[in-house]
C-alpha cells in the first residue's frame, strides 16, 4: 500500500492517529486485537522475536516494568501505518524550522516501510517524521509505501531518495520466484549507483545476514555493515561526535550527549572505517565494565569501535545510515531530527559533506 501524504491535511492525519491510539488502547484493555480492516497496510511477517531471538521479559529482576517496550507494529499480520497520538505531537514540537541547505531543486522522497522480520513499533512514527521534516522545512515531498510491489526500477525513477524505514530480514526475497528477487535487488543497486540517495534507519541495519554472516555482499558493503547484537533499550551510552566539522553534525554543536536507546553493534568483519565515513559513535570508554560484559564475548568487537551513524559513496550515489531510533522518544530530540534532516539532504545531493572513509 502506498500512502502519499502530500495532499492530506495534518488535521486529518492527527485525527487518524487519535483514532488509532484509542482503538489499540481499547483492544488491549479488552484483551483483543483490532481486525486488519482497522489498519491500512499489507500483510507482513508474523510477530517474531527480536534480533538474537530474545524478547525482553515483562519485568526486570526485583520487579518493576521495563519502560518503553511497545508491541510490534503489526495487528493480525498487518502492519500498522498510523503513529501513536501522543508521539505525533512530540515530533511536531521538536521539528526544525529550516532545512540544512536550500534544495537545488524540488526533491521527492520514497519511504519504504514494510518489515520482513521484526516490525518495530517506531515504523509508523519514523515515516510520519520524515514526511513532516520535508513539509516543515520545504526540503522535500514524501510518499510512504508499505507495498513490496513498489520496490522496482520504474517506481524508483520518480524519486531522489529512497528511505529504508526499519526494514529487517531478507525483505526483498520471494522464495517462490528467485528471478523476481534478483530484479528487486538489481533495481536497488542500480538506483543508488546511478546517482540517487539511500537512507537507512535503525533496524535497516538488521537485514541480509544470518548471525555474523552476510547474505548479500554487495548490499552489506553498500549499507556499511550488518547487525550482530544489541544492548536492550534503555541502554545508556554517551554519543561521541566523530566528525565535528561535518555539516551533518551541525545540530550537535560538537558536543557529545547521553542517550537511552537500543544500541546496535555491527559484525567486525562487516563494518570498517575503511568503508564508511563515521559521523557519530558510542564512546565505549565511558561504558561501565558491567555493560560491556553484557555483550557476548565470542562476537564482541576487539577494537571497541561502535559506530552509530555514517555516510559513504556508492558509485555516483550517497548513503546515510543512523542506528539510533529504536525508541520513539529518540525522534522527539531536536538535535537527532537535525541530524536526520541533514542526512537526507546529503543523500539527495543538496548538502555537500566529506564522505571519504574515516580510515585508510
Amino acid at each position: 500500500m502506498r500512502i502519499n501524504l502530500t495532499f492530506i491535511s495534518r488535521a486529518a492525519l492527527l485525527l487518524c492517529a487519535a483514532g488509532s491510539s484509542i482503538l489499540l488502547a481499547q483492544a488491549r484493555a479488552d484483551g483483543q486485537t483490532p481486525s486488519p480492516a482497522q489498519h491500512a497496510g499489507e500483510p507482513a511477517a508474523p510477530l517474531v522475536p527480536g534480533p538474537g531471538g530474545a524478547i525482553p521479559p515483562p519485568a526486570p529482576p526485583g520487579g518493576g516494568a521495563i519502560p518503553g517496550y511497545r508491541p510490534q507494529s503489526v495487528v493480525n499480520g498487518v502492519q500498522i501505518t498510523t503513529p501513536q497520538y501522543e508521539d505525533v505531537f512530540a515530533v511536531l514540537d521538536a521539528l526544525p524550522d529550516a532545512a540544512a541547505v536550500k534544495p537545488k531543486k524540488p526533491r521527492k522522497i520514497l519511504v519504504y516501510s514494510r518489515a520482513q522480520g521484526y516490525a518495530h513499533s517506531n515504523i509508523p512514527l519514523t515515516a510520519f517524521t520524515i514526511k513532516e521534516l520535508g513539509d516543515r522545512t520545504g526540503a522535500w515531498s514524501t510518499t510512504i509505501t508499505y507495498s513490496l510491489e513498489d520496490f522496482n526500477a520504474a517506481t524508483f525513477a520518480q524519486y531522489d531518495v529512497l528511505v529504508l524505514n526499519n526494514t529487517t530480514g531478507t525483505y526483498l526475497d520471494d522464495p517462490e520466484d528467485p528471478a523476481r528477487t534478483q530484479r528487486r535487488k538489481a533495481a536497488l543497486l542500480d538506483y543508488v549507483r546511478s546517482g540517487h540517495g539511500l537512507v537507512l534507519t535503525h533496524a535497516s541495519g538488521d537485514s541480509y545476514h544470518r548471525g555474523a554472516t552476510g547474505l548479500w555482499p554487495e548490499y552489506n558493503k553498500m549499507v556499511g555493515g550488518f547487525f550482530k547484537w544489541h544492548w536492550y533499550y534503555p541502554q545508556q551510552v554517551t554519543v561521541k561526535i566523530d566528525d565535528p566539522k561535518s555539516r551533518l553534525n551541525a545540530g550537535f554543536d560538537g558536543n557529545p550527549f547521553i542517550i537511552h536507546d537500543e544500541i546496535y553493534t555491527f559484525a567486525q568483519d562487516s563494518f570498517s572505517r575503511k568503508n564508511v565515513h563515521v559521523l557519530t559513535s558510542v564512546d565505549y570508554s565511558k561504558m561501565s565494565a558491567e555493560d560491556k560484559e553484557k555483550e557476548p564475548k565470542e562476537t564482541r568487537r576487539t577494537d571497541g569501535d561502535y559506530a552509530l551513524s555514517w555516510i559513504r559513496r556508492e558509485g555516483k550515489g550517497r548513503v546515510f545510515y543512523n542506528a539510533l531510533g529504536h525508541s520513539e522518544h529518540v525522534l522527539f530530540m531536536p538535535k537527532v531530527l537535525q541530524h536526520l534532516l541533514a542526512g537526507i539532504q546529503y543523500a539527495a545531493g543538496d548538502l555537500d559533506a566529506d564522505d571519504r572513509p574515516s580510515a585508510k
